[in-house]
């Protein structure tokens, strides 16, 4: 890459890293500080940590929209202001009621498909790929440092000065973005049908594949850290060594991923390794539905969760970019960014029902049955084409 594009693809990855990480804060601690506040229960604790994903899976696709048709930048400037209106609310809230509307407005900021597309705007076509994966290991690694310092700040500062941190985090970003962040110099406003747009990005079927598998990802992400840090208390593991565990085993699985994804790229076995890795989380939830109640067969899992989590999460976006055309690459990612948030509010709302009318072993088993049928959907998606330009007509 040119210096240009490393330093565009650096702010805006270094944008969406710090608002993920003001998202992510919250959950290895948020269950465990509920227990604190009035009138709580199971469910509403879910729909407290998913309830963003709600209102992100909703304005995603309008987002990506209009900035097809408005340009990217004011777009997400606006996203950004919402996003840290929102955490300003959750901060000065004592209830759990206060707490879901303020995560409902911090996903009203819904910017990551918009995002997403200015990625695509700001590099060459032959290094396209490279940024997508950039941003994603960008993300997985906000997530790795969010699960490693909420406990941490948590000790510190409480859940109020997680949520303040993240209004602060938000207001930097749109520093970066001003000041960092170049205009597009290629890009033209779509004057297509919207309608015709989204409807072209429905009808590919390799890309709902694909849309359909972040969906489940975060969806089980989120239901697993509805009971995950109650699990972990449960082994009289306490919580202020969380981060301990949270740094080995994401570290270690962070490392373990890159392999996997230099052999995908360099010898072109992305649905090898994409499925491979499905494959990997389905044994990881399956193991943690019988070794919940063992510290060491805990941490075994989430080592392979992880590993299969980091992985999957880096390869979805740069497979999403091979197969979009250009003219519909904000909405395209706005339909991307819709399933990945819609995921989160399902996981964090079933995955609260299940743990208030059953047990912690049945959300494990529900998670471990969704993504098998996502492994099923996955064996039938065909191996993206190593000419970009092809990839409009994979069907």
């Amino acid at each position: 890459m040119i210096v240009s594009e490393q330093r565009a693809i650096t702010a805006l990855a270094s944008i969406v890293s710090m608002r993920m990480l003001g998202l992510f804060m919250i959950f290895p601690v948020f269950a465990l500080h509920a227990q604190t506040l009035p009138h709580v229960t199971p469910v509403l604790i879910g729909l407290a940590i998913g309830i963003y994903g709600l209102t992100q899976a909703s304005l995603q696709i309008p987002f990506g929209m209009l900035s097809d048709r408005f340009g990217r930048k004011p777009i997400i400037l606006i996203g950004l202001l919402i996003f840290a209106f929102g955490s300003v609310i959750a901060a000065s809230s004592t209830s759990i009621t206060g707490i879901i509307i303020g995560r409902a407005l911090q996903g009203c900021g819904a910017i990551s498909s918009t995002v997403l597309a200015l990625t695509a705007d700001l590099t060459r076509e032959e290094h396209r790929t490279k940024a997508m994966a950039f941003l994603g290991v960008s993300f997985g690694l906000s997530f790795i440092l969010a699960l490693v310092i909420g406990p941490l700040v948590y000790q510190w500062i409480g859940v109020s000065g997680i949520f303040w941190l993240t209004a602060i985090l938000a207001i930097l970003g749109v520093v970066i973005l001003q000041t960092m962040v170049p205009h597009p110099q290629y890009f033209k406003p779509s004057t297509g049908s919207v309608r015709l747009q989204f409807k072209k990005v429905l009808k590919n079927s390799q890309l709902l594949r694909l849309d359909f598998g972040i969906l489940v990802l975060h969806l089980v992400l989120t239901s697993l850290f509805v009971v995950l840090p109650l699990v972990l208390v449960s082994t009289e593991f306490p919580i202020e060594q969380h981060w301990i565990l949270y740094v080995v085993v994401l570290i270690t699985s962070f490392i373990t991923m890159i392999p996997f994804i230099i052999i995908a790229e360099k010898y072109h076995y992305h649905k090898q390794v994409f499925v491979s890795a499905i494959f990997a989380l389905i044994c990881s939830l399956v193991g943690l539905n019988y070794l919940h109640d063992n510290f060491i067969g805990i941490v075994v899992m989430l080592f392979l969760f992880f590993t299969a989590f980091n992985l999957l999460e880096s390869n979805l976006p740069s497979l999403i970019s091979k197969m979009v055309p250009p003219e519909s690459k904000g909405t395209a990612m706005g339909v991307y960014s819709s399933a990945q948030f819609f995921g989160a509010f399902l996981g964090g709302v079933i995955g609260g029902i299940i743990h208030q009318y059953y047990n912690v072993e049945t959300v494990f088993a529900f998670a471990a049955t969704v993504t098998i049928i996502w492994f099923i959907f996955a064996l039938s998606m065909k191996n993206p084409r190593k000419s970009t330009h092809s990839r409009a007509n994979e069907q």
